[in-house]
């Protein structure tokens, strides 16, 4: 491949790029549901390749391009003419958290575990599901958060209090199994752990979907039965 004939080609990529996602829109860059991801991906694969294959010229580069950002344009006016085909396209939010109570059957859905599901809550600095009064998973992946009332964002110059320890929470019993490691390091043991839980009239730990400690606020339960 010549530079000449490599330099055409990147020009012409890169303008027609350029003008796909200017004519497409946004939504493309951010990936804000599953096509739009998939769709930048083969958009990016398609210009990569055509540019540095021998036998594909300028006008091969243009029509496929175009052709693709036709497609992704024809999608998007689809978008927002039917909803119906937005609701294929994008997909729906799956409330995988009510009034505070995980859905066991909307993770399903989601194709999430409990685990994956506090790791999404961690990253969005939610550090307990205590806090969490409703929680989405959205198109794209991502997950959007209404906290509990007293759980919500104040700062401690709002209310002139002084600075306090802050503590991790940690799960004790996730999906029926006790992490007794985590029990103890807690310092606690069998006894304490079935003291908690018969607060809440649960007798087998097989009963319990979670369970988690927080120093200061004590224990979080929720069985099987709420799911």
């Amino acid at each position: 491949m010549s530079i000449i004939h490599l330099t055409i080609d990147l020009l012409v990529g890169f303008f027609f790029l350029f003008f796909i996602i200017k004519f497409v829109g946004r939504k493309i860059i951010n990936q804000i549901s599953p096509f739009t991801f998939i769709a930048s991906i083969v958009l990016s694969e398609m210009l990569g390749n055509a540019m540095y294959e021998d036998k594909v010229g300028v006008f091969y580069i243009i029509y496929s391009m175009g052709l693709w950002g036709i497609l992704l344009f024809s999608v998007e006016y689809l978008d927002r003419k039917f909803l119906f085909f937005r609701g294929i396209s994008q997909g729906k939010p799956i409330a995988l958290i009510k009034n505070g109570v995980i859905d066991k059957e909307a993770l399903k859905k989601g194709r999430l575990n409990l685990n994956q599901l506090q790791s999404l809550l961690r990253q969005s600095e939610t550090f307990s599901i205590r806090e969490v009064a409703f929680c989405y998973l959205e198109g794209n992946g991502s997950i959007s958060i209404l906290k509990k009332s007293r759980y919500q964002k104040t700062t401690q110059e709002d209310f002139n209090l002084p600075g306090s320890t802050v503590h991790v929470p940690v799960t004790l019993i996730r999906d029926g199994v006790v992490l007794w490691d985590e029990v103890n390091d807690l310092g606690f043991d069998k006894a304490w752990l079935n003291q908690q839980l018969s607060q809440y009239k649960i007798t087998n730990y097989k009963d319990v979907f979670l369970a988690e400690w927080l120093e200061g606020d004590g224990i979080f339960v929720q069985a099987l039965s709420s799911t």
